[in-house]
């Protein structure tokens, strides 16, 4: 797999698609801080939207998506001089038998449909923390067509309560984040950090070799070479926008998927340790006792008795 479909496999994303939401104007919802990811859509109408202290209000328009990653307190709304609303209760007090949420008293001139993402995984920190709090992807951008299309999709999934809504919004919803996150990349291929590492041509390509073969005893050489680069260039520049030296992230991202490994698979240390790149048990053991503090053996155990 490419990197991002690496690092999603080990997230373990839970998607949950929220109820759409109508509202007559003038309205505004304030929602407390949240854990992992959300995201909205807008269907019909404007809106604004801002991460209370930490971004100035900005307009969304029809078509357009929106993705909130820090976690903290944020506001919609039809003017940003409405009063906000608790988010939460209006949702709670305002959802009909057909799964839609109306709020307000006249016409609906405003829709939407959002949704949540939860990380079950320890790698969380390498998408997220590299984010900036509020992605905007508007309708008009030229990444935005497959944005387009599950927006509809998903507008015509809440017109109603059916059959396997939950599993068809997991996988609708999963779609959205990967567009986002592409349509994010597209229009900042500068972004700092992993991110912004992989729309790099030669550092994002040096990356997939290492995800493609992980278990291959790369020399730093080796890799500079398979991308055009010298030896010198390829450290440094990999260290800039990775924020690692080559070989430390190579290191990093193999005791990630050991310990992926050792929490949700049966394989022994031997087996584990090869498909990591490791001749040796003792080896890999070592290694990952310095990166995390504890023994393979005693990680699996105490991750097992978690469950």
């Amino acid at each position: 797999m490419d990197p991002l479909s690496d690092v999603f496999s080990l997230l373990k994303v839970k998607s949950v698609l929220s109820a759409r939401f109508e509202a007559a104007e003038p309205w505004a919802l304030r929602f407390a801080a949240y854990r992992h990811v959300k995201f909205v859509g807008v269907v019909k109408g404007d809106r604004w939207v801002w991460i209370e202290g930490v971004t100035a209000p900005a307009k969304m328009k029809e078509g357009d998506f929106c993705l909130l990653t820090d976690g903290s307190p944020y506001c919609f709304a039809s003017d940003p001089g409405v009063d906000p609303d608790d988010g939460e209760r209006v949702l709670a007090n305002n959802l009909g038998t057909d799964g839609i949420v109306r709020y307000g008293q006249g016409e609906m001139r405003a829709m939407s449909v959002g949704g949540r993402f939860e990380f079950d995984g320890d790698v969380s920190g390498l998408l997220l923390n590299l984010l900036p709090p509020l992605v905007l992807v508007p309708a008009d951008s030229p990444d935005a067509g497959q944005l387009s299309m599950a927006l509809e999709l998903i507008r015509i999934e809440t017109e109603f309560v059916r059959p396997g809504a939950a599993a068809m919004a997991g996988s609708v919803a999963n779609m959205v984040l990967v567009n986002i996150l592409r349509a994010h990349l597209a229009a900042n291929p500068r972004s700092a950090g992993w991110l912004g590492a992989l729309s790099d041509p030669r550092i994002g390509s040096a990356l997939r070799i290492v995800h493609e073969e992980i278990a291959c005893r790369w020399k730093v050489e080796e890799l500079a070479s398979k991308v055009g680069m010298s030896r010198t260039a390829f450290i440094e520049r990999f260290k800039d926008l990775v924020g690692l030296p080559p070989l430390e992230y190579l290191i990093r991202w193999r005791m990630t998927i050991a310990r992926d490994a050792l929490k949700t698979g049966n394989d022994n240390l031997s087996s584990i340790a090869a498909a990591v790149g490791y001749a040796s048990e003792t080896a890999f053991s070592s290694t990952f006792k310095r990166m995390f503090g504890q023994s393979p053996s005693r990680y699996r155990r105490e991750a097992r008795n978690k469950v």
